[in-house]
């Protein structure tokens, strides 16, 4: 479907997102290891996989229906984040830019899987 999803900025922000991420939860309590670490990781990760996967399809369908479950991991993230703000695992600092970028990928992404339905 897509040359080269490397180009995209979808992808590329998405990719910015999860090292952030992967960063921020360094410092979050190893009592979280295998639990909020481990769910947020792979959240994050699933949205650029997802983006890669469905670029690579045939059809526009196909394209869309894995744009689908990258906005849906995105939004698992903004769910997570804002719990790991309550924990106080994620300060406001870091928070706040965080749901910024969420809602902008967010934004990006429903935009370009409309445009690719269409």
């Amino acid at each position: 479907m897509v040359q080269d999803y490397k180009q995209l900025q979808i992808w590329k922000r998405s990719m910015d997102l999860a090292v952030k991420l992967y960063r921020l939860t360094k410092k979050f309590p190893k009592s979280e290891t295998y639990n909020l670490i481990s769910q947020l990781r792979r959240a994050v990760t699933s949205i650029s996989a997802n983006i890669t996967e469905g670029a690579s399809r045939s059809t526009r369908k196909d394209f869309s229906r894995f744009l689908n479950q990258a906005y849906s991991s995105l939004k698992e993230i903004e769910c997570l984040i804002i719990l790991s703000n309550k924990l106080k695992y994620l300060q406001n600092e870091d928070f706040e830019p965080l749901e910024q970028e969420i809602d902008q990928i967010g934004r990006m992404i429903w935009k370009f899987r409309e445009k690719i339905k269409s």
